[in-house]
C-alpha cells in the first residue's frame, strides 16, 4: 500500500484534522492563528512524503513526534513567536498524522481485505503497530464522512485561502472515494510499464 493511494486514512483527511487542530485559534489568539493553521496543516501531511521511500516508517514517528509536541506546545504558549508556533503547530499535526495511521487499515494493497499487521512503525519500540481498523481503509464512505464532519465547521470559521483549501479537500476526497476500489485494480498494470531503472521505487506488492 505505499504508492499515491496507499494511506490509511485519505491524505485529505489527514489535512483536515491538522487544520481542525489549529482552528480555535481563530478565536483564542487571531494574531497566531494563520502561522498556527499553515504549520499544522504541513505538518499533518509531511509524514506521507515517505510514499516511495519506507512508508509509513521513513517520515512516520507515531512517538517521537508525540513526545516532541509538547514542550514545543509549552514554548509556543509562554514565549510566542511565529517560529514557535508554527513549530508547535506542525509536530502537533504531524503527531496525530501518524496516531491516525493506527485507526484504518494495514499496509496492503487492498486494504478492505485485512492482510497486512502492519499499519506504521514505532522506532522506539522498533516494531509495526497493528491496524485497529476503525476506519477500513483510506477512501472508504467512513472516511469521507469523517472529512465532511471536519470540513463543514471549518468552511464556516476559517475564511480566505484556508477555506478554499477545505473546499479543494473536499472535493478531492469525494472523487477519490468514488475511484478508490478501481484505483487498487488499475496501479499494478500501471507500474508495470515502469523502466528497470525505476524499479527500486515501484513498492513490491505492484511488481
Amino acid at each position: 500500500m505505499t504508492s499515491r493511494t496507499q494511506h490509511l486514512m485519505m491524505l485529505p483527511t489527514h489535512a483536515m484534522v491538522g487544520l481542525a487542530l489549529a482552528a480555535p485559534l481563530s478565536y483564542l489568539a487571531p494574531e497566531a492563528a494563520p502561522i498556527a493553521l499553515g504549520g499544522a496543516f504541513v505538518g499533518s501531511v509531511f509524514p506521507d512524503l515517505d510514499l516511495y521511500a519506507g512508508h509509513r516508517r521513513t517520515l512516520h514517528y507515531p512517538t517521537v513526534y508525540s513526545v516532541a509536541a509538547l514542550p514545543a506546545a509549552a514554548v509556543a504558549a509562554l514565549a510566542t513567536s511565529p517560529m514557535s508556533v508554527a513549530l508547535a503547530a506542525f509536530l502537533v499535526g504531524a503527531a496525530v498524522h501518524c496516531r491516525m495511521d493506527r485507526y484504518g487499515g494495514g499496509l496492503e494493497l487492498r486494504p478492505w481485505e485485512g492482510t497486512s499487521d502492519r499499519a506504521v512503525y514505532d522506532h522506539v519500540r522498533a516494531r509495526w503497530r497493528q491496524p485497529k481498523r476503525w476506519i477500513r481503509y483510506d477512501g472508504s464512505p467512513r472516511d469521507l464522512l469523517l472529512l465532511v464532519a471536519l470540513a463543514v465547521p471549518l468552511l464556516v470559521v476559517l475564511d480566505g485561502p484556508y477555506r478554499v483549501v477545505v473546499a479543494v479537500a473536499v472535493a478531492v476526497g469525494a472523487v477519490y472515494v468514488a475511484l478508490r476500489r478501481r484505483l487498487a485494480s488499475i496501479a499494478p498494470v500501471v507500474f508495470g510499464y515502469v523502466p528497470d531503472r525505476l524499479l527500486r521505487y515501484v513498492p513490491d506488492r505492484y511488481r
